[in-house]
């Protein structure tokens, strides 16, 4: 028998994904701002607000346990690497209007996130995975023919994505979701010091640059606070995940790329010709097979942490 779905939970969860999806319009907001300048400060700004929430939640003991651990820091170290590169492409993605390339992106992370289990856990491939992998690669190809290119800002996203997930994956329950944020984030402050440096250098700084008067003083304001967004949306995401079934987590990671689409279609008005509504298509078909997959593997046995197939993600 399905238990009962905690309600709070189902809150938090969809909460957490309703704000990742609407990541493309804060991120627009920040214009003119470059996808460098954004990140940099996303990262910074992230940092502090983990710094103001960690001694609420007596964090600070288990941050210390974590940079003691030196394999633990490395691997927390690379996952911070990676997950920059995503936000950066993210963001670029925004800031050059590809909005659809972004919901592709996360469509396909469960695929990937499933095909990295196959090649590196060694997991075994189930016919519905399979089918659905193929698919789509498929979908993929109509895409790259579609757009006369690989689509490349959508598997970098999936691939950054799904190595961040599997890294996270091995670090298993040593790292709650702030204490990896707060030392993700710090590995990246240098980094983020010296890209703010160079580009208030080269003068494409834009934060401070208008004035704190008019549209000038909510892009200053928005580019501070991006780190609420994004420690906000993980700490939302992480008090549904721990009250809420994997069945429905997996269900509820598709409302952020479709809440992306939607607005790539409807509120920047990004062309979507006929043979990108056959990839996209194509690529739905592939989430219902890999979704139902999921559900007949975790009907199969009692326990419902045996049937884990990590495809439940956080978006960024």
């Amino acid at each position: 028998m399905t238990p009962s779905i905690d309600r709070r939970g189902l809150l938090f969860g969809a909460s957490a994904y309703f704000v990742w999806g609407l990541f493309p319009i804060f991120m627009a907001a920040l214009e003119p701002a470059g996808a460098l300048e954004i990140v940099a400060w996303r990262s910074i700004s992230s940092l502090l607000v983990c710094a103001a929430i960690v001694p609420f939640l007596h964090g600070w003991s288990r941050i210390v346990t974590v940079v003691k651990d030196r394999r633990v820091l490395l691997r927390l170290s690379l996952a911070s690497a990676v997950i920059a590169i995503n936000w950066g492409v993210m963001v670029y993605a925004v800031v050059t209007d590809r909005v659809a390339s972004t919901s592709l992106g996360y469509y396909i992370n469960p695929l990937i996130t499933v095909a990295l289990g196959v090649l590196l856990l060694g997991e075994r491939l189930r016919r519905l995975q399979l089918v659905a992998i193929v698919v789509a690669a498929v979908a993929v190809l109509v895409l790259a023919v579609e757009m006369g290119g690989v689509p490349w800002i959508s598997l970098v996203l999936a691939f950054s994505f799904a190595t961040y997930s599997f890294i996270k994956k091995t670090v298993g329950h040593k790292v709650d979701a702030l204490t990896g944020l707060s030392v993700e984030t710090a590995v990246q402050l240098p980094v983020a010091i010296g890209v703010l440096a160079w580009i208030g250098a080269s003068g494409q700084a834009t934060l401070f640059a208008r004035g704190a008067e008019g549209l000038g003083g909510w892009h200053d304001a928005l580019m501070l606070t991006t780190g609420t967004w994004t420690a906000g949306a993980l700490l939302l995401f992480a008090a549904g995940a721990r009250r809420l079934p994997l069945n429905i987590s997996g269900l509820l990671q598709y409302i952020a790329p479709t809440m992306t689409f939607a607005l790539a279609v409807w509120y920047f008005h990004e062309p979507m010709p006929a043979g990108r509504w056959a990839g996209f298509a194509l690529v739905w078909v592939a989430l219902v097979l890999i979704t139902v997959d999921s559900w007949r593997a975790r009907s199969r046995v009692r326990d419902p942490l045996a049937a884990q197939s990590g495809t439940v993600t956080e978006p960024v």
